[in-house]
Order: C-alpha cells, then sequence, then structure tokens
C-alpha cells in the first residue's frame, strides 16, 4: 500500500524512530530502577524519607521464629506491682510446670518506672522496686527464664509514667544493661508522631546495643501495623485492650475476630498479636477459657499468660499447658490458622502445620450445643485419603477417616483436631 509514496514511507520511518526513541528511555527507566540505592540517591531517592518499612538495608532482628510464650502482669494486677509480685510470677511458672510447657518471659507492664536521673536514664521506682530491675532480671535469669519490660513511645506511658520518647537510645542502653530480653511498647501520649518512625527508632535503639531483644509493639492496630512492621518488630498488636468477657467491644470474641482477618500478614519472626490471655481470671467459664486458649493456637498468636500464676486452679492450669495445644501454636511452619467455614455461630477454623498435616477447630459461639461438620476438601485434602485424627482437648487418637468428619460442640466450647493424611 505504501510502496513509490514517499509520504506515507516518511511517515513510518517517523514512526519507526519514535517507536525506537520510546524503548530506549524505557530502557534507561529500568537501568535506573536496577541502580543499587546510593547511586540514585543524590538524584532521585531522599533516604531520610523513606518509610523504614522500605528501607532495602533494614533487616530483621532473627527473633520470634516462633509466637513467643510467657506471662505479662498487667491483665490480672495492673498498676499494683512491686518486685514480690514479679518474683513470685517467675517462681510459678519456673516449678508449675509452665517453663517446661514452652513459657519463657516473665514482663513488667506498666508502673514499673521512677523518674529519669540527672544524665535522662530511666530509673524504677524506689518503693516497688527496691532491689533495682538489674537485680530483678537477674533473679528470673535465675529460674531459666526471661526478663521482660514496658515502655511507650510517647512523652509518657498509659499510667503517666516517663515515657521513651527523645530517650530511646538512652533506655534501650539501660534495658541492655539491665538484662531485658522483652520489650513492650504502647503508643499513649505520642500527639502526632508517625508510628511507623516511632516503632523503628526504638527498634534501631534496640538492636544498637547489641543485645537481643523481642520488640512487641502495642499501638493497639491503630496505623496498621501489619502492613509495615515486618522488619521493624517481632510482634504487633491487631486490636485493643482485651477484656475478661466472652462478647461485646474488647472481649475476647472481638479480639479473635479483629485479628482473624490478618491470617495472611503472619509468619515467623512477625506475628499478629490479639493481646495477652485473661485464661484463669475468673470471669469466663473454664469452656471459654479452652475456647479462648484454642483460638489463640490456631491463629499462631504470642501466648501471654495474665493471671496469677502463683494461684491456679487446676483447670486452668490443664488449659495453659496443654502440650497438644501449644504444638498448634508454635508450628515451625508459622502460618495463621483462619475462619474457612461459618453457619450461623457454627464455626471452621484450620491452620496448616508443617509435615502437611492440619489444626480443624470445631467452634460453636452459640448458647445452645451444636453439631459441626467439615470435609477434606477444606483442609485441602483429597477425599478418599484416610486421615488419622488427634482430639486435642481429649488427649486421644480417633480411628482414621476418610473424607469428612463431625462432633457435638457444646456452647461456647470447641472440638480441636490434628488431622494427619
Amino acid at each position: 500500500m505504501t510502496e513509490g509514496n514517499p509520504s506515507a514511507m516518511s511517515d513510518i520511518g517517523k514512526r519507526t524512530a519514535y517507536f525506537h526513541s520510546a524503548i530506549r528511555m524505557m530502557l534507561m527507566v529500568i537501568a535506573a530502577l536496577l541502580l543499587p540505592v546510593e547511586a540514585m540517591a543524590d538524584d532521585s531517592v531522599d533516604l531520610n524519607r523513606l518509610p523504614p518499612s522500605l528501607d532495602p538495608a533494614r533487616t530483621v532482628n532473627g527473633l520470634a521464629q516462633t509466637p513467643p510464650m510467657g506471662w505479662n502482669s498487667w491483665n490480672k494486677f495492673g498498676c499494683d506491682i512491686n518486685e514480690n509480685v514479679i518474683r513470685g510470677a517467675a517462681d510459678a511458672m519456673a516449678s508449675s510446670g509452665m517453663k517446661q510447657a514452652g513459657y519463657q518471659y516473665i514482663v513488667i507492664d506498666d508502673c514499673w518506672h521512677g523518674p529519669r536521673n540527672a544524665d535522662g536514664f530511666i530509673t524504677a521506682d524506689p518503693e516497688r522496686f527496691p532491689s533495682g530491675i538489674k537485680a530483678l532480671a537477674d533473679y528470673v535469669h535465675s529460674k531459666g527464664l526471661k526478663f521482660g519490660i514496658y515502655s511507650d513511645a510517647g512523652t509518657m506511658t498509659c499510667a503517666k509514667r516517663p515515657g521513651s520518647h527523645g530517650h530511646e537510645y538512652q533506655d534501650a542502653i539501660q534495658y541492655a544493661r539491665w538484662g531485658v530480653d522483652y520489650l513492650k511498647y504502647d503508643w499513649c501520649y505520642t500527639g502526632t508522631r508517625n508510628a511507623e518512625e516511632a516503632y523503628a527508632v526504638m527498634a534501631d535503639a534496640l538492636r544498637a546495643t547489641g543485645r537481643d531483644i523481642m520488640f512487641s509493639l502495642c499501638e493497639w492496630g491503630s496505623n496498621k501495623p501489619w502492613l509495615w512492621a515486618a522488619r521493624i518488630g517481632n510482634l504487633w498488636r491487631t486490636t485493643g485492650d482485651i477484656s475478661d468477657r466472652w462478647d461485646g467491644n474488647w472481649s475476647m470474641l472481638h479480639n479473635a475476630d479483629e485479628n482473624e482477618k490478618l491470617w495472611s500478614y503472619a509468619g515467623p519472626g512477625h506475628w499478629n498479636d490479639p493481646d495477652m490471655l485473661e485464661v484463669g481470671n475468673g470471669k469466663m467459664t473454664d469452656t471459654e477459657y479452652r475456647s479462648h486458649f484454642s483460638l489463640w493456637a490456631m491463629m499462631a498468636s504470642p501466648l501471654i499468660a495474665g493471671n496469677d500464676l502463683s494461684a491456679m486452679s487446676e483447670a486452668t492450669k490443664a488449659i495453659l499447658m496443654n502440650a497438644d495445644v501449644i504444638a498448634v501454636d508454635q508450628d515451625k511452619l508459622g502460618i495463621q490458622g483462619h475462619r474457612v467455614a461459618k453457619d450461623g455461630d457454627s464455626e471452621v477454623w484450620v491452620k496448616p502445620l508443617a509435615g502437611g498435616a492440619r489444626a480443624v477447630l470445631l467452634f460453636n459461639r452459640g448458647s445452645k450445643p451444636a453439631h459441626i461438620a467439615f470435609n477434606w476438601e477444606q483442609l485441602g485434602y483429597p477425599a478418599h485419603i484416610k486421615a488419622a485424627v488427634r482430639d486435642l482437648w481429649a488427649h486421644r487418637d480417633l480411628k482414621p477417616i476418610a473424607g469428612q468428619y463431625a462432633a457435638d460442640v457444646e456452647p461456647h466450647g470447641v472440638v480441636m483436631l490434628r488431622i494427619a493424611g
């Protein structure tokens, strides 16, 4: 069509030249993107304005390859703490069987702080902790346990003790001197501060000490830390504070539901945290506490007890130290389980486990007994496979089963299973 038409040939030449020019421009852009960040910094990327989570030089601290297990003072004691309470918790954890079950952190929450000294370093409340934090940490370590402490990214803690804002590196140095192994870092009195920046500063301060300190972000999910905290902290709160009740605002079920939908963001070294356990604090039934503990284990949540360890009932011990359920939480594959089926108050939750097994939770949220069923398709298994089944609360192995399974579940209760095809 264009042969012998100089004008048409000229148009084709122009289009070809434009095409080649566009290709060269695209190649230049690709090449620029592949340059080391250092080579681009002067012209196109201001590293001082780069969000910490996007900093290519940021690395994880290597801790919390499974969800941390321990105890925290807040749920039971609030601000009514002193060194004897903490020593008593360490004694009970070491002697009750909890240490052998996998619990290892003893964490002081808010209200331990005294004033800052003349050089700006934080001190302990001299009346509550007359022996000092270093002596307390040494005592916890002498039990074969690890020691944790609390601070806040604001000017004050939630209980209006001195916060760490502007003192992050000083506080981190002090924690390392004392022998701290775990920091819970809250979000009160932070004003307009950027959460990602605030938590990254403290993360960097902790790393700079050279001591391994697990970092727990407690900003209640307000700034969606699951989107940016995987290389900053080891666990992040996804909810407001839990309370010792079954349903309603900030209840066990509320926090479970808020946390469940974020299942894809959790993994080894970085866990969704729906807050500490209320098991044994007395305002729910033992059936409800079993459901609470089971849900937290299915979600690969940190198992941080919040009760009085020195005064546990046998039922509370049996819940907190159920080795089969703890094994689900601590599974090294590190996948958070989630809800795969719901029919009214009847739910089925599934958690993949290392080696191809599955943990399955039949959960009855309702006030009447429920018959709950699931099939192998919901587990990702072929229907014909005969699988071994273990009931994790009854502590018994069932006959191998193929295709499907069903059980009667008591009100507010669970049946928790390990299925291995």
